[in-house]
């Protein structure tokens, strides 16, 4: 049961959410102007605006004097603050961090990346990212006065609260950190409500959402320093009972193969991340030693290693494709979209592991966006304008910070 204040504190946020979309969909209103778009009293109003003009969400832009019949006092015109950073959205990979910032008119107003090592503990990528957020607002002028709600993707399974907890060590360094401190890290330093999911997840909404509108089952895998995946079934992002679904990584695809950063042998990732196809051809003789070379490579043993990586990719995909029927397979990260055969190969196996008739094998195609842009996804996500969300779990509340 909420308590007295807790309800109270929901409707006065609801309240400003109204307010704020008012202002967003039509531009500079009076107070007036305003009570009559979202059905509320001036009363009600005069407090809303007055919060949000204290914390930045709105400015005054001027007065609708020019407009106004009559000999009355000019009343003021509000507008979305243009500087005011309303939603966060931060992308934790293994060896990177993505941060977008968005307005309340779910505009991106500053966005940058940093890079650390793979090796690199959770307490020093929360602050890099920190860092980040500060250089970008320093840079384009923005404040987070009146920030909304943050969004953060991390790399690896990314349990619900329900979940078991994952071993100490577990999916790169300081996993249980990832789950249990970022959300508590950034409610502490910005005062706002956090969610945190898997980033490949995250990656997968922004790409369905800038892909076809109608595709209503979708498989996203993202091969990167790691591999993960994300299904979209019946038109709604998945996260699963325990916020584990469409792990593809973490698939074993060569029983007694390497070990993998979870614990197991033979994983998914341990052929197909680039780090892994990048050890694959030095093993073979090949001299690369970046993703630029992979990609543009004309060895035959790098293309071998490709193709190799893009087989174990196609029978992941295959057993998936056979018992969920995806109408599209989306295959991301920067190797996917500069070396053609990742996806050739890939549907190739996957038409061969499926029913031997054309309509039962999903259409293949490379993802439109960044590698990085699962900072994107954390921000729609927030914003919850899509169907793909219905269900989706919403952004925890902050929580009550000992004295």
């Amino acid at each position: 049961m909420r308590l007295p204040g807790e309800a109270h504190a929901l409707v006065r946020h609801t309240h400003q959410e109204r307010v704020l979309r008012a202002l967003r969909e039509r531009g500079a209103l009076s107070r007036g102007e305003i009570a009559r778009a979202v059905g509320l009293s001036r009363t009600t109003i005069s407090e809303i605006t007055r919060d949000l003009l204290r914390h930045g969400a709105v400015v005054v832009v001027d007065t609708d004097a020019a407009s106004r019949a009559g000999s009355g006092r000019p009343a003021e015109r509000l507008a979305l603050d243009p500087n005011s950073g309303q939603f966060l959205g931060v992308d934790f990979g293994h060896r990177r961090v993505h941060v977008a910032i968005a307005d309340a008119a779910h505009e991106i107003l500053a966005s940058g990346r940093q890079t650390y090592d793979d090796s690199t503990g959770w307490p020093e990528r929360i602050e890099t990212a920190f860092e980040l957020v500060d250089r970008l607002s320093a840079e384009r002028g923005v404040h987070f006065r009146a920030l909304q709600g943050i969004g953060i993707g991390v790399t690896g399974p990314h349990p619900r609260s329900s979940a078991p907890h994952a071993p100490e060590g577990a999916f790169g360094p300081g996993f249980a950190a990832a789950r249990d401190d970022v959300d508590v890290s950034f409610a502490e330093r910005f005062g706002a409500p956090v969610m945190v999911d898997n980033n490949t997840r995250l990656a997968a909404l922004a790409e369905a959402l800038a892909g076809d509108a109608s595709a209503e089952n979708v498989l996203y895998v993202r091969l990167s320093d790691g591999v993960g995946g994300a299904l979209v079934i019946g038109g709604r992002l998945v996260p699963g009972a325990t916020g584990l679904a469409g792990e593809l990584g973490h698939v074993t695809v060569v029983p007694g193969g390497a070990r993998c950063r979870c614990g197991k042998d033979g994983c998914l990732e341990t052929v197909a991340s680039v780090p892994a196809m990048l050890a694959a051809c030095r093993q073979r003789g090949a001299d690369v030693d970046s993703l630029d070379e992979l990609a543009s490579s004309a060895d035959s043993a790098v293309e071998q290693v490709l193709r190799d990586a893009a087989r174990a990719l196609g029978r992941a995909v295959g057993a998936v494709a056979m018992v969920f029927n995806p109408a599209e397979v989306v295959i991301g990260g920067d190797i996917a979209r500069r070396a053609p055969v990742i996806v050739e190969q890939t549907s190739d196996t996957v038409g061969a592991e499926l029913f031997p008739w054309v309509a039962a094998k999903p259409a293949f195609r490379c993802a439109r966006l960044a590698d990085d842009d699962g900072a994107t996804g954390a921000l729609a996500a927030l914003f919850r304008s899509s169907p793909l969300l219905a269900d989706y779990p919403e952004p925890a509340p902050i929580r009550a910070l000992p004295a």
